[in-house]
């Protein structure tokens, strides 16, 4: 019998078992998937590297920073800055305290004025000065948080409001004031970017960590049952022997929570993403594009040309360009000629000769993050049996990795082989 059986090869999965396996524990982690890395997974499709889906990673969270070895991935950044098309042609606008060239620029857009300025200050400060706990006190719905704040104008519904959409996968406001807060805090530390091999990097190193640690990782193997046995747990494995340990850690994503323990799916927001190849990049710039002419303009809710800020997602003399849409839970989705037709206008070119490579419907791609914004849950969910991933944290990689790690705490903490003076949990 095992020491601790994971469930789900993901971001949480992972960093959970390698940990345990650190401190000793006999550790294998069962994954459905035929590669590990759960919703971070890439595909070469054609010498193209695609992510599943739209994907960035934020040196500054703190729990990435932990789990792997930023300087092997060899990660492009993009820009700190967001490319927004408007009514009279199209205006960037960057960081000011890291271009501040820029400032003027900026002023010049139509898109900040003074007020703006001083209400998004107001608005995102206290995510520099307090932890998510504080923030997270009397939270409200993100539109009224930007209400209250006064951030009410251009800046707000031409900038903030499309480039968000595609960051939480909603558009009407309803996230967590306090989440918002926390990721664009996390913005203002961090420069986003791609691994050069792609986003699939990332599970990559969680997985030869835990393997080197002692981890048997074992893949197509999908779970179907989760039981108590004795003094154990048991754990059947379609098509295959089932598989006995001291405890269990549940750490699929949120569409298969469900299935394997009592608690309710959680909610999720949806994103597609189209992914394009052309000869010739729309731009120069390497900045995320929104389209800031107000809604019902078309679906895109970001563009960018992936190539400016990892050319390793082409092949030579290629360029790729992701596109992405809101998926919606119920209601028609996004059609190639509406999404090839609005590209068309924010990019301001032609693009009939781009090449469609792949469609990328991702309908849990983030778990919803509602207000008022809760604590993150207990990875205990009953006798012998844990639960972990980023719905039990924030919708985030920060929130998978730090969920994966409570869970190893907590079973290390309850079999007494948690030994920080000696090991730190690192």
């Amino acid at each position: 019998m095992h020491d601790v059986i994971v469930i789900g090869a993901g971001l949480a999965g992972l960093r959970c078992a390698g940990l345990l396996a650190a401190h000793g524990l006999d550790v294998i982690v069962l994954e459905a998937a035929d590669a590990v890395g759960g919703r971070q997974r890439t595909d070469i499709v054609d010498g193209f590297r695609l992510d599943r889906g739209f994907q960035v990673l934020n040196p500054a969270y703190p729990a990435l920073r932990r789990s792997v070895d930023l300087g092997a991935l060899a990660l492009g950044s993009f820009p700190v800055g967001v490319r927004v098309r408007t009514a009279d042609g199209v205006a960037e606008l960057r960081h000011p305290l890291r271009h501040p060239l820029s400032i003027v620029t900026t002023l010049r857009s139509g898109l900040v004025n003074g007020r703006d300025a001083v209400a998004l200050a107001r608005w995102a400060a206290p995510a520099l000065l307090r932890p998510l706990s504080r923030l997270a006190q009397n939270d409200v719905s993100l539109r009224e948080g930007w209400d209250a704040a006064g951030l009410r104008g251009p800046l707000r519904t031409a900038v903030l409001e499309p480039f968000l959409a595609g960051v939480l996968a909603e558009r009407g406001g309803e996230t967590s004031n306090a989440f918002a807060q926390l990721l664009v805090g996390f913005f203002a530390f961090g420069r986003p970017g791609l691994p050069a091999q792609g986003i699939a990097a990332v599970p990559a190193q969680l997985a030869a960590h835990a393997r080197s640690a002692g981890a048997d990782i074992r893949l197509g193997a999908r779970v179907g049952r989760v039981s108590a046995s004795g003094d154990g747990m048991q754990v059947d494995v379609a098509g295959g022997d089932s598989v006995r340990a001291a405890r269990v850690v549940v750490a699929v994503g949120p569409d298969a929570v469900a299935d394997l323990t009592e608690l309710p799916a959680p909610a999720t927001n949806g994103l597609q993403t189209w992914w394009f190849a052309a000869a010739e990049p729309p731009t120069t710039s390497a900045l995320l594009t929104v389209d800031g002419r107000g809604r019902g303009r078309g679906p895109v809710v970001n563009t960018v040309v992936m190539t400016h800020t990892v050319p390793s997602y082409a092949p030579a003399g290629h360029h790729l360009i992701g596109a992405t849409c809101l998926l919606p839970r119920d209601g028609d989705t996004a059609a190639e000629p509406e999404v090839r037709r609005h590209l068309s206008e924010i990019w301001g070119a032609d693009i009939d000769a781009w090449e469609l490579i792949r469609r990328d419907d991702i309908r849990d791609a983030l778990p919803a993050q509602p207000a008022p914004l809760g604590a993150a849950r207990s990875p205990r969910h009953a006798d012998r049996l844990y639960v972990a991933g980023d719905h039990r944290d924030t919708a985030s990689i920060q929130g998978a990795l730090a969920s994966g790690e409570r869970a190893a705490r907590a079973i290390l903490t309850e079999v007494g082989a948690l030994r920080s003076a000696v090991t730190p949990l690192s």
